[in-house]
């Protein structure tokens, strides 16, 4: 049986809904910490919101200096920075050098080459990649599917870098995704919402069950 792609539930803002991921097992739980965008949290809730949790935590961050962002890491006890902005290579050196973190670069991919420039630019800084779909004008995670093959997404990702799958999952389409895609990671914010901002408990239960079931259906050999 292949590997069971791990789960992201990202765009927190409530401590039941950090409970609630944490209740059905989400391996990392997301939190936006730079300001202005409608999931933004403040750097100094995050201790309350994710108090004695055990899920790696992620900071998600857009255009931060290494200093901001390192005291953002720092506040939230992170695990993984997830850039989404226009960082340049040098910002995930500094950051490499700052922490133990786990650095996710986000690419928004319109096409494969998109996904291989980007591994060109951050292949020998980052850890790992998350590509979601391209929307015009989005910044942060945009939400978008990826609409690309999925051969190809996952031939010009070394082994050397995980793979993140963001944009457009939820319950309903995220086997599907693990099985063409073969992410490493499966992340979701919307695709597990009530309302803007609002986790479903039971939508967060139904998408980590999905993701993990996925690998029951693919075929030996068919992970990384």
């Amino acid at each position: 049986m292949a590997e069971a792609a791990k789960v992201k539930i990202c765009g927190l803002t409530r401590r039941a809904d950090v409970l609630a991921a944490e209740r059905a097992r989400a391996d990392y739980l997301g939190v936006v910490l730079s300001s202005g965008f409608s999931r933004s949290v403040p750097r100094a809730d995050v201790t309350a919101l994710f108090a004695g949790t055990r899920a790696s935590r992620v900071a998600v961050l857009v255009d931060e200096t290494p200093e901001v962002a390192v005291a953002c890491a720092q506040a939230l006890g992170a695990k993984v920075l997830q850039l989404h902005g226009h960082e340049r290579p040098e910002v995930l050196e500094a950051l490499r050098r700052s922490g133990p973190w786990t650095l996710w670069k986000a690419v928004r991919a319109k096409a494969i080459d998109d996904v291989a420039r980007a591994v060109a630019e951050y292949g020998e800084v980052a850890h790992g990649l998350l590509v979601e779909g391209w929307k015009e004008g989005a910044l942060g995670g945009s939400g978008a599917r990826l609409e690309l093959d999925p051969a190809g997404v996952r031939a010009v990702i070394p082994e050397s870098l995980e793979f993140v799958l963001a944009g457009g999952l939820a319950a309903d389409s995220v086997a599907a995704a693990v099985r063409g895609f073969r992410p490493d990671v499966v992340d979701v914010s919307s695709g597990v919402e009530a309302a803007p901002g609002l986790k479903d408990p039971a939508l967060v239960t139904a998408f980590v069950e999905a993701a993990r079931s996925a690998a029951e259906a693919t075929a030996p050999g068919g992970g990384r």
